[in-house]
């Protein structure tokens, strides 16, 4: 993370509103949460401010949601943030910043879904209707989405520094799985519509299931795999079987096998994350932990299923 230097407070948000959408500057304005890319201030009961602080990347995501969100919402079943302004960058604020609808609901890292079959219906529902075939000129993946193979390295790193750490019961065994899911064979499909980071403080929880996905600055088209790794990020034990069933189409062998390896992936990452937070270095997030070692576990109990 790279502080971009300005300082965000409730008062710039209201100025930058007065500025450019004055209809809404006599909204009340509230924190609502510091995200990776963005802070996120609630704007009175129904919407939301987003802007980037801790990235340089961030202005191009908000962008994008802001360009390509807005017509795949209405065709999904959980709420997600719909970019409704554009704020543009100003002598106020160098950067470009959105207005979004809010969703209420935890965020899974800090309430986990608990409603096994609830939560697995839910999320297999959610990414049914987003995988669709994107168009032409759909934005590409940040580094996600192509062949496994590209992250062999980023791998043989986090493999070896949550060894080092001691964050891992059985690398080998967490090797097992990235190691069958690399092989795997490629997407020959379309490149479909995908979130591309379906981490836990992304998705929302309410009474045991999932009730909304935020945060689209990574949407992009590939391939549907990176997103299914969701199944055991996300979901309580024994739940991802019942996911799969109930995604439609159902997903292939090798689909099912890359996923994993993307699952690995995310854990990993998310658990130096965690691991960072527990120690109070920047960047750390402490409640990214737990959900990275459940997944983790969950992989290597199902290794060769």
């Amino acid at each position: 993370m790279t502080d971009t230097g300005t300082e965000l407070t409730a008062e710039l948000v209201r100025a930058l509103l007065h500025d450019q959408h004055p209809d809404l500057a006599d909204r009340p304005v509230t924190l609502g949460a510091r995200g990776w890319d963005n802070q996120l201030w609630r704007l009175g009961d129904d919407l939301a401010v987003r802007l980037p602080w801790a990235t340089r990347s961030a202005d191009e995501l908000l962008r994008k949601e802001h360009a390509w969100l807005p017509a795949l919402a209405p065709h999904l079943p959980l709420p997600v943030p719909v970019p409704q302004r554009l704020g543009e960058p100003s002598e106020r604020f160098p950067r470009p910043w959105i207005v979004t609808t809010w969703v209420p609901g935890a965020p899974a890292d800090r309430a986990p879904a608990t409603r096994a079959a609830q939560a697995a219906d839910t999320l297999a529902a959610f990414l049914t209707a987003l995988h669709r075939p994107a168009p032409e000129g759909a934005p590409a993946g940040r580094g996600r989405g192509g062949p496994l193979a590209d992250h062999a390295e980023g791998f043989a790193r986090q493999l070896a520094s949550a060894t080092e750490l001691g964050l891992l019961p059985d690398p080998e065994a967490v090797r097992a799985v990235w190691e069958d899911a690399v092989t795997a064979p490629e997407w020959t499909g379309p490149n479909l519509w995908l979130h591309g980071d379906l981490h836990p403080a992304n998705v929302l929880t309410a009474d045991g299931t999932f009730c909304g996905v935020i945060d689209f600055g990574d949407l992009f088209a590939g391939d549907p795999a990176g997103d299914l790794a969701a199944a055991w990020i996300l979901l309580p034990d024994g739940a991802a079987d019942r996911f799969h069933a109930a995604y439609r189409p159902a997903p292939d062998p090798a689909t099912l096998r890359r996923a994993r390896g993307w699952a690995v992936l995310r854990a990993l990452s998310c658990l130096r994350i965690g691991h960072a937070g527990d120690h109070g270095r920047p960047g750390g997030k402490p409640t990214w932990g737990p959900p990275a070692r459940a997944a983790l576990a969950r992989l290597v109990a199902t290794a060769g299923h």
